[in-house]
């Protein structure tokens, strides 16, 4: 069988599997559709956090950074993994004793306002899109190479796919179908990374030969001869202030995602939700320690098969052919000689998307065609689950904090879940189109995601939990003043492939790109909280009683919703 006919196989193999836990997890409730009716156990939680967490971004684009910015791409790995370690220790656990069934529901009792809430709403909608967009691309990525078709039918294909199982099951089929994605996923990911190293160096284990092995050494050498800048060398691809902005970007925005946050909303209690935190980083561990070395050995293949090599040979190859028809990989013989340069600068001859490193290192190390598959259905279970995710977040956000507690507080839960169905509808339609037509490759867009949730939510957030004075005028001029401010300098820094201007209206914000100046909002939106929060009423006796509590050190109570 062929690679393409094997990978069609397993694929469909593993969708009728997703989609007959979505069908026998099929919901008639609210609660249920929006936290999985609090009743997961704590390790399939852990892994179905993992797999929410482990996007696209993660399993397609990450390895992918790390290959192209080399030093500078491990902003990815210390920002999304010490952001979740921040997530769990300072948030997740108030979050889940506080009891409610999103960030917008959290922030709108908190503050004691609908306002507040619906601003919140609005701010979870848009880091929600941003980030959907990432997991959309990649889908259509996969499918257009291994179904042969072009990207938009492959979105529309994964929007359909992943709409069935999100409308039938909600949270609940949406928990366990990540659940289950997450074992395809590491699995997609380790199974060629042991079979790379072990034929690059000699050694199966990638993070031991990444550490021993000299492989780094002969590709930082490899690369300085071709004209490119060493691999290992900092800051070559990104300034210092841009490593550090994006890396506290990433942190701060990680504690800010309203899609990852609600996973502790679906177990039982607030020790549940510890716990769901220690298996989710022990789960995501396994792929993040993995990605460097990936990364590293994808260059190095790459490399060797293309540069200084003839353009007529190369184009024969047959995984150069089919991924040169999805226009992913280009080649352009400027100076004519019939060989490639592959290089930096205008002499560079060789065009890569960032997206495909992952998914097509396995055929360029020529491993075995089934690993090759494998590793395209891992792609799209990171892609899918997390897509899932998300739509059922900005549902919430419309159909639950919007619709139910500001507009119709008597809707019935046949209502609730009608209107609920309908938004996740829309949305897919939203995500589909973000998803054609994206702002850049899925890590990029993922880290736009990021940063608004740094520079909305995070702030108010840790605010409302350890800051008893905060009330709700500080709490919607912060979120206001930092989503806006993000939102204007991102859509300025990024308006040529965002709205097609004649190049960029700003360069970077006093030399900050658009992946970083999140931080800048999220600072703006501390001191104006701060500040507003001072100079007006504070909250009621109730609330900051209600705030002692959540703080209290009880870890073994269940808390139910409370409506």
């Amino acid at each position: 069988m062929s690679v393409e006919a094997i990978t069609i196989t397993l694929v469909i193999i593993t969708f009728l599997i997703y989609t007959a836990i979505g069908w026998w997890s099929r919901v008639r409730d609210t609660s249920s559709f929006y936290i999985a009716g609090q009743n997961v156990p704590t390790v399939a939680n852990g892994a179905a956090i993992a797999a929410d967490w482990m996007s696209a971004a993660s399993f397609i684009s990450m390895a992918g950074l790390v290959a192209f910015l080399g030093y500078d791409g491990t902003i990815y790995l210390m920002g999304w993994t010490g952001g979740y370690v921040l997530l769990a220790l300072l948030l997740a656990p108030y979050l889940r004793k506080f009891g409610k069934f999103t960030v917008p529901d959290f922030i709108g009792d908190r503050f004691y306002s609908s306002s507040a809430r619906a601003v919140a709403a609005i701010a979870t909608i848009f880091i929600s899109l941003t980030y959907i967009s990432g997991q959309m691309r990649g889908v259509g990525i996969v499918f257009s190479r291994y179904l042969q078709v072009d990207i938009i039918v492959g979105v529309l294909i994964g929007m359909a796919i992943v709409g069935f199982f999100a409308l039938l099951g909600g949270m609940k089929g949406v928990t366990w179908t990540q659940a289950v994605q997450y074992f395809v996923v590491i699995i997609a990911f380790l199974i060629p990374a042991f079979a790379i190293s072990a034929q690059l160096t000699g050694n199966p284990i990638p993070q031991v030969s990444f550490i021993t092995s000299d492989i780094v050494e002969r590709l930082s050498h490899i690369q300085i001869d071709l004209g490119m800048t060493e691999y290992m060398a900092p800051f070559t691809d990104l300034s210092m202030i841009n490593v550090f902005m994006m890396t506290l970007a990433l942190m701060a925005g990680t504690a800010g995602l309203p899609h990852v946050i609600v996973r502790f909303y679906t177990v039982k209690s607030v020790r549940a939700a510890r716990w769901s935190a220690v298996w989710a980083i022990i789960f995501i561990g396994l792929l993040y320690l993995t990605a460097p070395a990936v990364g590293a050995f994808a260059k190095y293949n790459l490399i060797d098969t293309i540069a200084d090599q003839p353009l007529e040979e190369v184009q024969n190859i047959d995984w150069v052919n089919k991924w040169e028809t999805t226009g992913l990989l280009e080649f352009n013989d400027h100076d004519g000689d019939g060989v490639i340069n592959y290089t930096s600068g205008e002499a560079n001859e060789v065009s890569i998307d960032g997206d495909i490193i992952v998914l097509s290192t396995p055929e360029v190390a020529n491993l075995a065609p089934f690993v090759i598959a494998l590793v395209a259905a891992g792609g799209l279970a990171a892609a899918l689950s997390t897509a899932s995710g998300l739509l059922i977040t900005m549902t919430s956000a419309v159909s639950h904090d919007i619709y139910y507690r500001i507009f119709n507080k008597t809707a019935s839960e046949a209502q609730r879940l009608r209107v609920g169905r309908i938004t996740l509808f829309m949305a897919l339609l939203v995500a589909a189109y973000v998803g054609i037509n994206p702002p850049g490759f899925a890590g990029e867009v993922v880290a736009l995601a990021f940063g608004l949730g740094a520079a909305s939510l995070f702030p108010v957030i840790l605010l409302g939990i350890f800051d008893k004075r905060m009330n709700k005028e500080g709490a919607i001029a912060g979120i206001l003043t930092g989503l806006l401010f993000t939102l204007i300098m991102i859509g300025s820094i990024l308006s040529e492939s965002i709205f097609g201007t004649d190049g960029p209206l700003l360069d970077s914000f006093f030399g900050i790109n658009a992946q970083g100046v999140g931080v800048v909002g999220m600072m703006l939106n501390f001191i104006v909280s701060f500040i507003v929060s001072r100079l007006t009423a504070e909250p009621p006796k109730e609330i900051q009683e209600l705030i002692e509590n959540v703080r209290a050190p009880e870890i073994d109570e269940d808390v139910s919703e409370k409506d």
